[in-house]
């Protein structure tokens, strides 16, 4: 199978072929730019498989399609947020937000694997997804979440929640008022539902609100620990994959 990669950051892309290794998939060679793009694909084979970057230093990647056909099939990676993306989530092979998580990336692949030949060669509407990036739809977030206590539903304010957190295959809110609270859904599901100025996932096990971080500090292998104003159960990490994004997210 032909892979290759189309990312501008050549760390994020020597990063991805690093992981894709990992998985015996050997990477034919990695694209920066639009312009080199179009001039690989205009004198080589093309790929079967084709890991692209939304945004690229010379002008979005859809452009090259523009300019060749393309029938590879396309993970995509970006770090746009995701509700941006439903314009080809149901079309696309995969997409996967920057920064790269090594799971996430191993069910995209193995998603791809599983297909036929026919599917994989998708149609998508490229137009159509970059109206949509450039003038994204107008996004309305939870306000409240309700939660069963022994016999009662409880409304807890989105403000008074200072982080969400996995554990144990339940995910929870915790409040100013130093109360954990099961919900009955996934933090994969929360990423449509919380305001992305207000709440951030760190890792892969919590969701932090801006306003309740009291500190951060530097932690080991180039990492950060947030210490939160009540909560202080357990260590809140940020990955080291996920500090730059973090530290633009603060700003």
């Amino acid at each position: 199978m032909k892979v290759i990669i189309i990312e501008d950051e050549k760390p994020s892309a020597r990063r991805l072929n690093r992981m894709l290794e990992r998985e015996e998939m050997q990477v034919e060679i990695m694209l920066h730019s639009v312009a080199e793009s179009i001039e690989w694909f205009q004198n080589n084979v093309h790929p079967d498989l084709i890991f692209l970057d939304i945004q690229l230093s010379d002008g979005l990647s859809f452009e090259i399609f523009e300019v060749i056909e393309v029938t590879s099939a396309i993970i995509f990676t970006t770090a746009y947020d995701e509700y941006a993306l439903q314009a080809f989530k149901l079309n696309s092979i995969d997409y996967l937000l920057k920064p790269i998580d090594e799971d996430e990336l191993i069910t995209a692949v193995q998603k791809y694997k599983a297909r036929t030949p026919k599917a994989q060669n998708v149609q998508l509407n490229f137009e159509d997804i970059k109206k949509l990036l450039v003038n994204p739809i107008e996004r309305t977030y939870k306000k409240r979440y309700t939660v069963k206590v022994g016999q009662h539903l409880k409304m807890i304010p989105i403000d008074e929640i200072e982080c969400f957190y996995s554990e144990n295959k339940g995910t929870y809110a915790y409040t100013v008022e130093g109360r954990n609270y099961l919900l009955e859904t996934s933090l994969e599901n929360l990423e449509n539902e919380l305001s992305p100025e207000i709440f951030y996932r760190v890792s892969r096990k919590f969701y932090v609100n801006i306003n309740a971080i009291k500190d951060i500090i530097s932690y080991t292998n180039s990492r950060l620990q947030i210490k939160l104003h009540n909560f202080h159960e357990q260590e809140i990490i940020v990955s080291r994959e996920r500090v730059k994004d973090f530290k633009n997210w603060l700003n």
